[in-house]
Formats: C-alpha cells, structure tokens, sequence
C-alpha cells in the first residue's frame, strides 16, 4: 500500500477502532449503546467543535511550517471580551448587543495573531517561542479583562446560537463549524492562498524564489489562526452564557493533537482541514467514551498523550520511509 493511502486512511481507522473499542465496552458493562444513541452523537459532535475550529486555523500555521501555542488562551480573551462587550450592552436590542460584540471581539482578537505573524515574519523569533510569549500575555489579558472571574452574559439570541437545534437534532454550534470546515478547505485546496501556504510549509526558500510574499503570508496565517480562536471564543460563550479566561486552555493539546492525527507532518507542507475533523472527532471519541463509562476524567490527559505520540510516530515513519523510497 502507498504511503499515502496510509496517510490518508489511518485517522479514519483510528477513529472506528476507538468507537467500536467504546461500544463493546458500553454493551459489555452498562448494557446500553454507545454510538446508537442520538444524544451520544450530539455530545461527540458538540465535545469536537471547540477543538475542531481551534484545529483549523493552527492547521494552516503548521502546514506552513510553523505552530501556535497561543490559541488557547487566545479563545479565553475571546470569550471574556464577547461577554463583556455584549452584557455591557444589556440595555440594547438583543441583536444589536450581539452584533456590535461579535465584531468587536473579532477585531480585537485579531491583535494577537498580527502581532505573533510580526514577531515570526518580521523578527525571524522563532514560532514557538514567540507564540509560547502571546500565549502568556493573551492569558493575563483575558484574566485582566474578566477581573479574574467568569463574566456572565444574559442575551437570549445568543443562549439559542450556543444551546439550540436545527430541525431539533443538529446543535447550532455544530452547524456552524461544519460550514467553517467547508470554507476552510475550500480556501486551503482551491485558491491561491492555499498553494502558497503548502508552498511555504514544503519549502520556504523555494517559495522566496517563486516570488511569494512569504511575511505578509504568514502574517495573515496567523491572523487567521487566531480568528479562528475568536470564533471558538464566541461559541463557547454563546453554549454557557458567559465568558472564561481559562476557557481554551484544555484545548491547546486537543487542538494541536487533532492536527496531527488528521495526517499534517510536523515538518510542514502536508496537511488536510478533513484530516483535522477527523482527529478532533478522535479526541471528542476519546473524551466522551470515557466520561460515558465513568472512567475518572484525569486519564482523558494520558489518553490524548498517548494518541500524541501515535501520531509523530507515525509521522516520523511515513518521513522515514519516504526517504527510503527516493
């Protein structure tokens, strides 16, 4: 078999063995089903939606080459901000209070990724020292912003985008990263901007040459990055009705961890936004399954450590292989 027929199939073996592995235990020790079961699967789908957009905009960074560590907390300043844009405005039409805070979030939450694409495109610091940086400031931002404490949020619209159904069966939150995925791959397969970004992640000097504007490009990936975060902010305020500094910490390892398991290579150049929606649902699979057989959910951190190390294992054979081919 092709390495990548491996590449592309693995995820998606990994993903059926874990459900199948979760059913038997499911039927085995509570006599109940773990994937036929409709609230199961909107739970899964709903777990997989925080990382899943977090995923996607660090999915373009590493494809180019490099990696966000502050995306975690990117969403926490996020959340924070929203909820206390949009409950100061309590006063107003719901609508308008929703709108006027989810542009004001989204604008300033674009500050952290112009300044981690200047400190990487403009000064040469390294990704992960200078994403590692924003990760610290964008986390006491978010904490300064809150006061320390959860903001709550009392709008009623935004209580339906984060709580209600479409047709009674699709959560809203779901629906709305299902249409972000299909931007998201259209914008990575289809255009310009995405054969630059493979270009860069494959070879950047090579891209140089070709004339690609390669700092405003990854400028603009790390925008996107942390827009993306923003996003994943609004929606975790909108399914709790308030906004948490500490909201995206969790999901800095799930993000990144559903990246690789969907097949992008740690050397960049490779990588699919499908790949991360499946690895995102590994870990909502994972998580889920577990809390579902009341496994305490401190082995949740050892279970994605491990898929972790799955992956670059993986990775680092299909590279060496490669390299063996030629």
């Amino acid at each position: 078999m092709k390495l990548d027929a491996i590449r592309s199939i693995w995820p998606w073996l990994f993903l059926l063995s874990m459900s199948i592995f979760f059913e038997v235990w499911a039927r085995l020790a509570y006599d109940a089903s773990f994937l036929f079961n409709l609230f199961n699967i909107q739970s899964i789908l709903t777990f997989a939606t925080a990382p899943l957009l977090l995923g996607i905009g660090v999915t373009f960074v590493i494809i180019a080459g490099g990696i966000d560590l502050s995306i975690g907390f990117t969403m926490g300043f996020a959340a924070v901000v929203f909820a206390t844009i949009t409950a100061s405005l309590g006063g107003q039409d719901p609508l308008v209070a929703l709108s006027i805070g989810i542009i004001a979030t989204m604008l300033l939450v674009m500050i952290p990724g112009m300044i981690n694409g200047w400190l990487i495109a403009g000064l040469h610091i390294p990704p992960f020292i200078g994403t590692l940086g924003m990760y610290g400031v964008a986390r006491g931002m978010g904490f300064i912003v809150a006061d320390g404490v959860t903001v709550p949020v009392n709008n009623p619209i935004l209580f339906q985008l984060g709580t209600a159904k479409v047709f009674g069966l699709i959560p809203v939150p779901v629906l709305i990263a299902a249409i972000v995925v299909l931007i998201a791959h259209f914008v990575l397969s289809k255009t310009k901007f995405g054969q630059y970004t493979y270009a860069i992640g494959g070879n950047r000097e090579a891209a140089l040459r070709a004339g690609i504007n390669v700092k405003r490009h990854t400028l603009l990936l790390y925008m996107i990055a942390a827009g993306f975060a923003g996003l994943a902010g609004l929606i975790y305020t909108g399914r709790f009705s308030a906004g948490a500094a500490q909201a995206g910490e969790p999901l800095l390892l799930d993000s990144i961890a559903a990246v690789f398991i969907g097949g992008a290579s740690f050397f960049g150049g490779s990588g699919k936004i499908f790949g991360t929606v499946i690895g995102a649902l590994v870990i909502a699979v994972i998580q889920f399954g577990l809390v579902f057989v009341d496994v305490e959910p401190f082995w949740q951190f050892l279970a994605v450590g491990i898929v972790i190390i799955v992956a670059v294992l993986v990775d680092q054979s299909r590279t060496r292989l490669s390299s063996g081919e030629k």
